[in-house]
């Protein structure tokens, strides 16, 4: 399967670029996976979707303040955004400019309290960066660092906690599981009520959500390995879903990565920390999750490969292109579709 069969031609006005006022005013799209008929909701209408014994589950993944801008030890300008911690004070990051953040560059950040100097290269561009520093790394992150904001997002965000879920605990994410910025705590509770089972999961996106599929042969294209872990009480409630005849939908394709990664062919999930790598684009037999719900995509990126998986590469191109004829907003800050 070639990359060019996941193109199509999204007229830029339609990026959005901020959050509306409240989380939940977004639109809806409604994919049938199966048939491919398209309805249109609103967000705050997905109570009405779910039904008893569903079970939603949601990426908890908390976005760090990963963007450090400082200056060399030449003097020039220098950029470092937090990927991963690898323990012992070192950092798989991405840096700009390339060319002058080799191995043995140092960067110093605020007053130099904070220091880092590369000490290796890795895969896709990355940099291994040691970092050394007063006081505690966390404090002097939040200070210094920033919100890593996609880079079609052009302005700077007023509430830094609109590109945080409502129900984010673990910090470790280069960008957020936009998927889930459409809940407010409120509705969560309501879909409580109504019996569906909200669980968590947590993956801790970094560059391999997002980095462009080179390969015209997507599957030369290899995905960076990101840190997820199922909990216990997470993988009972999706095993007695499924023993129910009752659906799991995951929220966001970084949840459904997550859950994919942990099940066995059975479709059972068990408790699960690692990494995982999991490419899902058309072919692909899915062990577990049942619907899915995620914004509007880039172009022949990973994601939109994912969704055509779920949904069928015509269901999902065809959506598209309603979504283009009815104006919906795409990408981190846009509009929702649920696929099911």
């Amino acid at each position: 399967m070639r990359k060019s069969d996941f193109y199509f031609d999204l007229p830029p006005e339609l990026i959005a670029q901020a959050p509306l006022p409240r989380r939940d005013a977004s639109r809806l799209m409604c994919l049938d996976r199966r048939t491919g008929d398209v309805g249109h909701r609103r967000f705050d209408e997905l109570r009405t979707l779910l039904r008893e014994g569903d079970c939603l589950v949601l990426n908890d993944s908390r976005v760090m303040p990963a963007r450090l801008v400082g200056r060399r030890g030449t003097g020039g300008a220098a950029e470092i955004l937090l990927l991963r911690d690898l323990g012992g004070g070192e950092w798989e990051c991405m840096t700009r400019p390339g060319r002058s953040t080799r191995v043995g560059a140092t960067i110093v950040f605020g007053d130099g309290e904070l220091c880092a100097e590369i000490t290796g290269e890795g895969a896709g561009g990355t940099r291994r960066v040691k970092f050394t520093h007063d006081g505690v790394f966390t404090e002097l992150l939040d200070r210094l660092g920033k919100m890593p904001l996609p880079p079609y997002i052009h302005g700077e965000l007023g509430d830094a906690e609109r590109y945080q879920t409502v129900y984010s605990r673990v910090a470790g994410s280069a960008a957020a599981p936009t998927a889930g910025l459409h809940f407010t705590r409120e509705m969560l509770d309501d879909i409580r009520r109504m019996g569906v089972k909200v669980s968590f999961v947590t993956l801790h996106v970094g560059p391999g959500t997002f980095r462009p599929v080179k390969a015209e042969d997507i599957r030369e294209h290899a995905m960076h390995a990101e840190y997820c872990s199922i909990p216990r009480a997470t993988a009972d409630a999706v095993n007695a879903a499924r023993a129910s005849g009752c659906r799991v939908i995951a929220v966001g394709t970084t949840s459904c990565r997550t859950l994919e990664s942990g099940a066995g062919a059975d479709g059972r999930i068990g408790e699960y920390s690692g990494f995982t790598d999991i490419f899902i684009y058309p072919g692909y037999e899915f062990k577990c999750v049942d619907g899915l719900l995620t914004n509007f995509h880039l172009p022949e990126s990973t994601l939109i490969m994912l969704v055509s998986a779920l949904a069928g590469r015509e269901n999902t191109l065809r959506a598209y292109s309603e979504a283009i004829r009815e104006r919906y907003r795409f990408y981190s800050f846009g509009d929702a579709m649920l696929v099911t």
